[in-house]
C-alpha cells in the first residue's frame, strides 16, 4: 500500500476530503519524527506500538568495490516496536 492509497482509504472511511486527510497524516508523521529528534524518548501509541530512537554504534567498513575503508560515526536511528493488538492483526 502507498501513501496515497492510504489516504484514499482514510478518506473514505473517515468522510474526510483527501486533501484533509493527506494534510492530518503528513502532520502526524512530521510530529513524530519531529518529537523524535528533539530528544523525546518515546512515542507511545496505545495497541498499536512504540516509535523511539535507537543507536547504531560507529564502525570501520571497507567498500567492496573500490575496497577503500570507510568510518562510520555512532549515529541515531528511528526504531518502532508494535504493539499486542497491532501484531496480532498483522499475524492473523
Amino acid at each position: 500500500m502507498t501513501k496515497r492509497q492510504l489516504v484514499e482509504v482514510v478518506a473514505r472511511k473517515a468522510h474526510f476530503t483527501t486533501k484533509a486527510t493527506r494534510e492530518v497524516i503528513d502532520v502526524f508523521l512530521d510530529e513524530i519524527g519531529r518529537a523524535l529528534s528533539k530528544g523525546e524518548k518515546r512515542i507511545v501509541l496505545s495497541s498499536f506500538g512504540v516509535f523511539r530512537v535507537g543507536w547504531v554504534e560507529g564502525k570501520t567498513v571497507k567498500i567492496p568495490n573500490t575496497e577503500k575503508i570507510v568510518t562510520i560515526k555512532r549515529h541515531r536511528i528511528p526504531k518502532f516496536s508494535p504493539g499486542e493488538r497491532f501484531r496480532k492483526q498483522v499475524s492473523k
